[in-house]
């Protein structure tokens, strides 16, 4: 299995996985002339994704989903809260339960609800049978099924959205800061690192740090945060960026 970015952050997100010759796009938040300029970086064409996941209706994630399917025919997973997030008409949809695992291809994907300000989110485990890797961004705060799900993954994608001083002393409004440091908004440097201290690590290879703000925090203040919550010192971490995305990463 191996996985890439796009691009993480308020400016759009998207990822691709693959196993087997399945390739899945997670989110679709760029323009359809800005997802092809970025798939080109990796040597991929839109002909070759074989479906979009969705994990929830806001913009960076969710604005290019529905034109990017339907120009290229393809098949949206996501759930029936998302759904209602925007204009699906003509995608060919099918259904997530926030519960339920199921198949495209050769990659198993586990969805997992999250707290979030939208309809009905989740993330994603994608597994190829021999390897696991966790996707977990926009989610306000953590749960026992969130550590659960994450347990035991070869890499995790972790939202590191803001450090609390940052934020608290940003040029945010008030009413923004609230709802980025809220139960349903965004993770700080440091309940990602409490998610990744309270979870197992035995198999734990590589740690992704997505959807950094460019105002409320630094790769200095994250790396630190996740560095001290690691197991041992062979986990490595990288900051995945709005603009360069993430090169092809095999597990």
């Amino acid at each position: 299995m191996k996985l890439a970015y796009l691009g993480s952050g308020s400016k759009g997100n998207c990822a691709l996985f693959e196993a087997a010759g399945t390739r899945v796009m997670l989110d679709c938040g760029f323009t359809i002339k800005e997802v092809i300029r970025r798939m080109e970086r990796l040597d991929c064409e839109p002909e070759q994704i074989d479906a979009i996941l969705v994990t929830h209706e806001h913009s960076d994630h969710f604005s290019g989903v529905a034109r990017f399917a339907r120009r290229y025919s393809i098949p949206v997973w996501l759930t029936h809260g998302t759904a209602r997030g925007g204009d699906m008409d003509g995608v060919d949809l099918r259904w997530v339960n926030s519960h339920e695992s199921f198949t495209v291809g050769a990659l198993t994907i586990s969805p997992m609800p999250v707290p979030h300000d939208a309809r009905e989110p989740c993330q994603y485990v994608f597994s190829d049978g021999n390897f696991r890797a966790g996707v977990l961004t926009d989610t306000g705060h953590s749960t026992p099924h969130i550590i659960q799900s994450l347990n035991g993954v070869d890499v995790l994608l972790l939202e590191c959205n803001h450090d609390l001083e940052m934020l608290k002393n940003g040029p945010y409004p008030h009413r923004l800061k609230r709802r980025v440091k809220g139960a349903m908004g965004h993770l700080s440097n440091l309940q990602a690192s409490e998610i990744l201290k309270n979870m197992d690590q035995s198999r734990l290879k590589q740690v992704f740090a997505l959807h950094l703000s460019d105002t409320n925090n630094s790769p200095e203040l994250v790396i630190e945060a996740l560095e001290n919550a690691r197991s041992h010192a062979g986990i490595q971490i990288t900051i995945v960026d709005q603009e360069a995305g993430l090169g092809w990463y095999s597990l």
